[in-house]
């Protein structure tokens, strides 16, 4: 497999691991009661029908990331690029998801008037661990 393909297999899975790393933050967040406390109706459960999809979204996502990282030149600061990029996914998921597919309001303001910072930190988690494990799994 040439270095652009097997990149290209190591972003999926970083972005795949960066859902399963989403979804146990909110998870914890609900467990927690700290989005009860925020008042965010947001809830995270950790079976198998809930955590499959956060995690092929997160991988198509890691797909995306891909584009951040695939030149040789661009392989440097794994992280903080992922941070960055952990904005598109969260714009997407408040002005186009919540209004639209979930019918949630703008921002998802019908499940409580901090839902978008918590959405934006739970994306932030996202962005950190496709990153990083994208960079640990790249290697040197």
């Amino acid at each position: 497999m040439p270095k652009s393909g097997a990149l290209i297999a190591v972003s999926f899975v970083g972005g795949l691991l960066g859902g399963l790393a989403k979804s146990l933050f909110l998870w914890a967040g609900t467990h927690w009661g700290i989005l009860k406390l925020l008042n965010v109706r947001l809830s995270q459960s950790l079976d198998l029908a809930a955590l499959y999809p956060a995690m092929f979204f997160g991988g198509l996502w890691g797909l995306l990331y891909f584009l951040t990282i695939g030149t040789p030149r661009q392989r440097c600061r794994w992280v903080r690029k992922g941070l960055w990029f952990s904005l598109i996914p969260s714009l997407v998921a408040l002005f186009y998801l919540y209004p639209y597919v979930y019918h949630r309001g703008i921002a998802g303001f019908n499940l409580g008037l901090l839902t978008p910072l918590v959405i934006i930190l739970s994306n932030l988690v996202w962005g950190f661990f496709t990153g990083f494990f994208t960079r640990f799994f790249w290697g040197r």
